[in-house]
């Protein structure tokens, strides 16, 4: 899979996409990572790295319950200065997404899922 296509592609899907990783999920390897140009890190690398590490193990934990409740599709939280999309890419490769408070999210997982 080309990664780095696919990372550049959700970039430049929409002005409010600020960060876009790519991720296996296997041995959380960051695959793929890059800001929009002039976007400013709201979290130091470190802080950056837990966030994403928080983010894999929520979604393995949800992954659990998937026999249940079926298999997640998309995760998106907001804050206060952002918002964050977790989403699968494949079985082994989750997609970690974050975007100005303005963005339509709802719209960019559609997007992404086209692409």
């Amino acid at each position: 899979m080309e990664f780095e296509n696919i990372g550049k592609n959700i970039l430049n899907l929409d002005s409010a996409v600020r960060f876009v990783t790519i991720i296996d999920t296997k041995d959380e390897k960051v695959l793929y990572s890059e800001h929009k140009t002039g976007a400013t890190n709201l979290l130091s690398k470190e802080e950056s790295q837990e966030s994403l590490r928080l983010a894999i193990n929520a979604w393995k934990t949800r992954s659990k319950l998937s026999s249940k409740i079926g298999k997640g599709k998309y995760v998106l939280a907001e804050y206060e200065k952002l918002k964050r999309i977790t989403m699968p890419l494949d079985e082994g490769h989750m997609l970690y997404i974050t975007t100005d408070v303005g963005c339509d999210a709802l719209g960019l997982v559609d997007k992404v899922r086209k692409l």
